[in-house]
């Protein structure tokens, strides 16, 4: 099946540019010796698991069902952190976990004796306090008030007993200047109890395949915590492993005037790319242009009852018409594992195009994937 056979909407991962991305990741990995695991969070294809398991390391899960689909599908090492555990839950985390990372003292002295008992690694999540997002308060798990991590005052050196390492997770789609200044200040916080460890995760939100992202940098903070504390380190971004390795082909069904060109598609940014109202984020659309470049703008929005269903405004080198295929750029993370079927919105199908160009659809859904959930 060619690209433009293809139902809509739908996502298509491009497996050549995510192997790039692969092998970005996976020359850092040779560089220095560091661990490289995927964030399920904002990537869990798994029929692509295989390909991924060939650079990385394993996976990282934020709760028991995300770590049950890592353990099946990758099947290499599998760490999980969460804010707080259950404890119907907990037992079989440890079992398919390496790493189980906790939030808190309390759960930590109520959970680490059966972890260690397993001979599984227990973490403990620190907070540093270094803020160093901007504009995304909603994804800065170091403001104030944040239910992420330890914080230095509420610190129990006491308590440290059978932990083996240490994890911090503050970035988002951010440079490794960011992580540069957050190490300072774990190590001016928690470098005393650095070297009593063994490991230690500098977490996700680490935009390592991005053009401008400064690697060098990157391997140099890794290098640092291997040799001033003789830390086994490990990164576990989500995004940089399918970033930009992804679309959503969406078709024009009507479009109307109201102060403006507006075009309505079968695609929703309410279910379909969350983000581009949670960041928010405008995604890139090949052949667009912003506001008035190009001759005809649009107002792109959805079908449900939403009113703020906007995926945002587009110009075009001619008048859309009924039937027009779009694609959206970026569209393999966040928006494959965010989205909703709201108003009884179809998910878009799931399709894979090889490195010669052709399309496989992995998984359709229907009217039985929405009525499920509400059962």
């Amino acid at each position: 099946m060619r690209f433009e056979e293809l139902p809509t909407p739908c996502y298509v991962i491009d497996e050549g540019l995510l192997e790039k991305n692969l092998k970005i990741l996976n020359g850092v990995r040779n560089r220095t010796g560091c661990k490289i695991i995927l964030a399920q969070k904002a990537f869990s294809m798994y029929k692509l698991y295989p390909l991924i398991g060939e650079y990385l390391d394993g996976t990282t899960a934020s709760g028991l069902y995300e770590a049950l689909l890592g353990h099946e599908e990758m099947g290499k090492e599998n760490h999980v952190f969460a804010p707080a555990f259950r404890d119907d839950e907990i037992d079989e985390v440890i079992s398919i976990c390496d790493h189980i990372i906790f939030n808190s003292f309390s759960q930590l002295e109520r959970y680490k004796d059966k972890v260690l008992k397993a001979g599984k690694k227990v973490g403990l999540r620190i907070n540093p306090e270094r803020s160093t997002q901007d504009g995304h308060d909603i994804y800065d798990p170091c403001a104030p008030g944040s239910r992420f991590g330890v914080t230095k005052s509420q610190f129990r050196p006491d308590l440290l007993e059978g932990v083996s390492g240490l994890h911090f997770h503050t970035l988002c789609q951010q440079n490794s200047d960011d992580l540069a200044k957050t190490l300072e200040a774990v190590i001016e916080k928690f470098g005393e109890y650095l070297p009593q460890m063994e490991w230690i995760n500098f977490g996700g939100g680490h935009h390592i395949t991005r053009v401008d992202y400064d690697i060098p940098l990157l391997e140099e903070c890794i290098k640092k915590m291997q040799d001033n504390y003789g830390l086994e380190v490990y990164l576990e971004p989500g995004e940089a492993v399918a970033l930009n390795a992804g679309y959503l082909i969406t078709t024009v069904l009507d479009t109307i005037k109201n102060g403006m060109d507006i075009a309505i598609l079968d695609t929703s940014a309410s279910c379909h790319m969350p983000d581009v109202l949670e960041m928010p984020y405008r995604p890139p659309l090949f052949g667009s242009g912003e506001t008035g470049e190009k001759p005809f703008t649009y107002r792109l929005g959805g079908q449900t009852c939403m009113a703020g269903d906007v995926i945002g405004d587009y110009s075009f080198d001619q008048p859309l018409q009924l039937g027009d295929r779009l694609v959206f750029g970026d569209m393999a993370i966040y928006s494959m594992v965010k989205n909703t079927t709201f108003n009884g919105m179809a998910l878009p199908a799931i399709a894979v195009q090889d490195k010669d160009g052709n399309c496989r659809v992995e998984h359709q859904f229907g009217y039985q994937d929405f009525k499920m959930r509400l059962a």
